[in-house]
């Protein structure tokens, strides 16, 4: 290891200590080297490189152990001129937000919370297609995982009507320009019910919770960011989120049921019937008359609960 990496052996030393204190067991022997017994449970970029298999997405990775948030750290790191498709990646998130500004638990080393810092050449009024694209992404990855879940449209991901991941898209634009959009997605994988506030329980879960086991947070984020990059790149080539919109309607959690619409503090009973090429959804309203409501104007219930 000297030789090759033209270091001391002090050196080589320090290097160890500091990867075993944080969670790496190694193994050593003197005179003959060192060897890795296994890797701690962090989504460092070395521990979900190598399940990464994009071209930009995560290619420039911001990692923390603790920030408030990782959408208002991509907000920052735009300003830095971060590159388009950075990933900000935290263990905890102290002061975690999903839409409307309601709070995210986010406990330590048991979630995926991660933002896209995105720069796309597109109409401020499509932006909202990075929130269909994003919930299709997580979906597919899990899929890939052999895990089950439905899409609560626009934003929510439910596992036994119970929420267990939520996406939350910003963005800074100017009439007819995007300066950048994050797209900030939190999954609760090995949430145990403990962190969950008792309020909460009955609406919200986690992987570990539904399935009774622990899963691997490592490869659950390179699957979502590779499947964000191959839809989010069919979105920019085509002008379409065709394949986004099928996914999301075939594995819809809301449509042909009745749902409450809230609009502000208007509250109506309807019936989704359909999702359209755009991602609007279209609703039957008490008077048979169908609607079509844009995602960024409601929030839907169903007359059951959360879903």
């Amino acid at each position: 290891m000297c030789q090759s990496l033209n270091v001391t052996r002090a050196s080589i030393w320090k290097h160890i200590r500091s990867l075993r204190s944080d969670g790496y067991v190694i193994d050593s022997v003197s005179n003959k080297g060192y060897k890795l017994i296994s890797c701690p449970d962090l989504l460092t970029a070395s521990e979900v490189n190598p399940f990464l298999s994009t071209d930009f997405i995560g290619r420039s990775y911001y990692y923390f152990d603790s920030i408030e948030s990782t959408n208002t750290k991509a907000k920052e790191l735009y300003r830095a001129d971060a590159a388009d498709g950075s990933v900000i990646v935290s263990e905890e998130q102290t002061a975690g937000r999903g839409r409307l500004g309601r709070r995210w638990i986010s406990p330590k080393n048991k979630g995926i919370f991660a933002s896209i810092l995105l720069r796309p050449t597109i109409d401020p009024l499509e932006a909202y297609k990075l929130t269909v694209i994003s919930a299709a992404a997580v979906y597919n990855a899990l899929s890939s995982l052999n895990i089950n879940s439905l899409i609560k449209w626009p934003n929510d991901i439910i596992i036994d009507n119970k929420k267990v991941c939520g996406i939350l898209t910003e963005m800074s634009a100017e009439l007819n320009l995007i300066h950048y959009i994050v797209v900030g997605i939190g999954v609760n994988v090995n949430t145990d019910l403990k962190d969950i506030p008792e309020d909460l329980q009955c609406k919200a879960s986690s992987l570990k919770i539904q399935f009774n086991q622990t899963f691997d947070r490592q490869k659950l984020l390179a699957e979502i960011l590779n499947h964000f990059e191959i839809l989010y790149k069919e979105f920019l080539s085509t002008n379409s989120i065709k394949s986004s919109v099928e996914i999301c309607k075939k594995n819809s959690a809301i449509l042909n049921k009745k749902v409450i619409l809230i609009e502000g503090k208007k509250s109506t009973e309807v019936t989704p019937i359909d999702i359209n090429d755009a991602a609007h959804i279209i609703v039957r309203d008490e008077n048979k008359k169908l609607r079509e409501i844009l995602s960024a104007e409601i929030s839907i219930r169903t007359s059951e609960g959360y879903v």
